[in-house]
Formats: C-alpha cells, structure tokens, sequence
C-alpha cells in the first residue's frame, strides 16, 4: 500500500475535527481516552484570558501614567535625583505596557492567505522589546549607582518618603492585576512593574535610613546597584523566553522524548520520524511528525489522528497538530 496523504490540523481557527469516521477504534496508551476535544471552549477561555489581560493593562497603564507626573513633580521639589531617576523608570515602563496592549490587540486579529497563523508572535516580539529595554535600563541604573557613589546628593527625605510610598503602593496595585497570565507579551510588562516595584522600595528604604541618619547618601548608589542586578536577571531570562519561542525551540515544559514515546505507544504506529514541537505564540503549542503506520491498521487512519491528536491534547497541552502517515514502505527520503 502507497503512502496516505498528508493530514493536518488547524486547531487555531475556532474548529475541531472529529477523525472518527467508522472503523475500529484505536486504544491510546495509559488509559488516555478518544473523546471528541472541547475546543470551542479552549478557543472561547483563550478569548476571555485576552480581555482579561486588555483590561488589567489599561488599568496599570493609567496608575503607572499617575506615578510617574507625582515622580517628576516629586524630584524637583524634593531635589532628589533617585525620584527624578525612578520617573524615568515609570515612563519607560508605560511605554512598554502601551507596547503590549497594541501586541495585545493586534495578535487577536485574524490568519489571512499571507499570514497563516495570524498575528501572534507579535506578542512574543513585544516581549523580546521588552526584555531589551529592561536589560538596558538595568544597565543604565548600574551605570548611574556606580557613578554616584563619589558624590551621593543630598535630599529631602520627607518628600522622597511620601512619593515613593505612593509608588510602591499603586505598583503594588498594578502588579497584582497583571500576575499569573499567561501571555509572554503581558509577562514583559509584568516584570517592569516588578522592577519598579523594586525601584520605589529601595526609594522608601533608603529615603527611610537617610532621614533617621542623617548624611547617610551613599545608601542611595548602593541600593540602585542591588537593583540594577534583580531587573538584570529578570529581563535575561525574558529575552531567553521569547527567543526560543522566535527560534521555535521545544518549549521548556515539554519533554520531546515523551511525546515521542506516547506516540510510538499507540497502537497503530510503528515509527515516529520528524517529530517537531513549537510554540506559535503564547499559549499554543504545536507539533508536527510522520507517523509509520502498521500495515494491519491500514484501514483506520482516521481514528489514528482523532487519538493522536486527543493524546497530545490531554497529556502535553499541544492544541495544534500536523501529522502525515505513512506505510513502512514509503520513502521519505527525498523530504529531508
């Protein structure tokens, strides 16, 4: 028998497909079931997560827009250049969340005849931006601290005291709308409240020491490098996120190896050769693979792929899958 056409699946366009078309049904490995995917639900808790995130962000975009005019008002009253640095910090960070709301917005728009998968490796984009501009603020706040420690300025601490509070209080507020999602594009804008979160307590900190001892500046430099260090660490590891998504590597949660061993454990299959999994955007996984199909199951293809594709659903998270069969006959030499 020649080899059975390609099959794949389009997960990502508000449909499923039932590969149950008669024929014996083929029994997955570890009691894992064949039943029909919920995915209208799947798409329709996506779309709810994304209004979600839309909602928060609009919310943090404006108390992050508040604190960085009382930030500015604040360092030139009080004369202290860390208000005036950390205001700085808070235009940047709105700038990046008005980044992620548009990556946000945008990624919602539909897959076209040019764009397949649509729009939403934007988000991811906006992420690696993001972790960018952490990285150089980081380094820009590195830089700063090191210079001032020959000269730490003075300040009055009351107004530093009074407007940092007020910052880490509604940075505090904003972080807890934007924890948990799972958006890489919301987490970039996560970390940058985290930072200034970081940034206002260090203010207030220091702000704190400085007032009860008098004279005390050089706390202020020593504080901003501590600082510099955390956001370093943080906009690394969300560069690193968004380029293996960008590369698409297998994501970190997933063991390629088992996937691999789950699919081989189905009966009906022989082989399982070009096995690729990827993240297209945040939140959808993908897989690709030929699957050398036992010439005794020739006549079940179609509940081959319903199984295969609900395995990968159930035990892996994978909603978007491509599979070509294949006999043991075939050669695929000529597609490597």
């Amino acid at each position: 028998m020649g080899a059975a056409p390609a099959h794949g699946h389009e997960h990502d366009h508000d449909h499923d497909h039932d590969h149950g078309h008669g024929g014996r049904a083929l029994p997955p490995p570890h009691g894992a079931t064949c039943e029909t995917p919920a995915g209208a639900v799947r798409h329709a808790h996506v779309d709810e997560e994304r209004r979600r995130d839309y909602r928060r962000l609009l919310v943090a975009i404006a108390l992050t827009g508040v604190i960085f005019v009382a930030e500015i008002v604040g360092g030139l009253v009080s004369g202290s250049l860390a208000l005036l640095s950390d205001a700085g910090h808070m235009l940047t960070d709105v700038s990046a969340q008005v980044i992620s709301l548009l990556a946000l917005l945008l990624a919602t728009r539909p897959a076209d005849s040019r764009k397949s998968y649509g729009y939403r490796r934007l988000e991811i984009l906006a992420a690696l931006a993001n972790g960018v501009l952490l990285a150089s603020l980081s380094a820009f706040t590195l830089w700063t601290a090191l210079h001032r420690f020959g000269a730490p300025p003075a300040v009055r601490t009351d107004v530093m005291l009074i407007i940092a509070t007020i910052g880490l209080l509604a940075n505090g507020a904003a972080a807890l709308l934007l924890h948990g999602s799972h958006s890489l594009n919301v987490r970039g804008a996560y970390l940058h409240i985290v930072s200034d979160m970081l940034s206002s307590a260090a203010v207030v900190a220091g702000g704190a020491i400085m007032w009860w001892k008098h004279g005390f500046y050089v706390l202020d430099p020593v504080l901003g490098c501590v600082i510099g260090l955390v956001v370093l660490v943080s906009a690394w590891r969300l560069v690193r996120e968004a380029t293996d998504v960008l590369l698409e590597s297998v994501p970190g949660h997933i063991d390629l190896d088992e996937v691999r061993q789950d699919l081989v454990g189905l009966a009906g299959i022989a082989e399982v050769h070009d096995l690729h999994v990827w993240s297209i955007g945040s939140g959808l996984i993908a897989l690709s693979a030929h699957v050398v199909a036992i010439e005794s199951a020739h006549g079940n293809h179609d509940s081959l792929l319903h199984c295969i594709d609900e395995l990968m659903r159930r035990r892996h998270g994978i909603h978007h899958s491509t599979v070509q069969i294949e006999s043991a006959a075939f050669d695929a030499s000529h597609q490597h």
